[in-house]
């Protein structure tokens, strides 16, 4: 069966997910999950992409990027695989495939849903039960967004850019959003358009992108209507 195409539109933010083969690790020690961020910066900056929001976990990692070049977040991911599995063959002698399969990824509704995602992300360690506040895991993109920091993997997103004037003002009210429940709703949304690879977003959204790409952007459940979205604030935080 042939591959299911991409979306790939630039100026689209993308959520990506990547995981370890049989859910096995992918990051053994602080070094590796340093090598893998150095790896991120630099494909980012060779293929044009912009990051907002990561979160490496032990076994998968979560991304938030917007291409600016056509295949953008492909030839970064490829790239970026190349470098990173290649270093972790050669540091701990082993062979064979690191990822369960390729990425997934969707696209996403900026105007609704890029914050929501931002906050999904940096929340997993916080839904896995590894940390109280997603300000104490260390390997997530909270740090730049939310505190003070010398991460500088990401490009702020001009969504998030209208959260304050300031940086000091644009990380309080960013830390604000995460003191509001993640809505279970919203939570399956986001992870239903990524299993299925589609699109989070309005149904306007939703319709530009079908006839921008001639390809269907909802999951199609039988006998079961088709539930339409509602306004923004809900989708944000519930």
């Amino acid at each position: 069966m042939p591959r299911k195409p991409r979306f790939n539109l630039p100026g689209v933010p993308q959520h990506i997910i990547q995981r370890g083969n049989n859910r096995e690790p992918c990051f053994c020690s602080e070094k590796d999950y340093l090598q893998y961020l150095n790896d991120l910066k630099e494909s980012a900056f060779k293929y044009h992409c912009r990051i907002h929001a990561y979160v490496l976990m032990t076994n998968h990692v979560h991304l938030l990027v917007t291409p600016m070049m056509a295949n953008g977040v492909s030839k970064m991911m490829q790239a970026l695989d190349c470098r990173y599995v290649k270093y972790l063959n050669q540091t701990y002698n082993r062979s064979g495939t690191l990822w369960e399969g390729r990425y997934k990824s969707s696209l996403i509704d900026s105007d609704i849903f890029l914050l929501t995602c931002m906050c999904y992300i940096e929340l997993n360690p916080v839904r896995a039960n590894m940390v109280v506040h997603p300000g104490d895991y260390k390997w997530s993109s909270y740090q730049e967004n939310a505190q003070v920091s010398d991460d500088k993997i990401i490009d702020s997103h001009p969504i998030y850019m209208t959260l304050g004037d300031t940086a000091d003002e644009r990380q309080f009210v960013y830390r604000e959003l995460f003191q509001r429940h993640l809505d279970n709703d919203v939570i399956h949304q986001i992870r239903d358009a990524l299993e299925h690879e589609l699109v989070l977003g309005s149904s306007h959204f939703k319709d530009k992108i079908e006839k921008i790409t001639n390809r269907q952007t909802r999951l199609r459940r039988s006998g079961k209507p088709r539930v339409e979205e509602v306004c923004a604030d809900y989708y944000v935080f519930g």
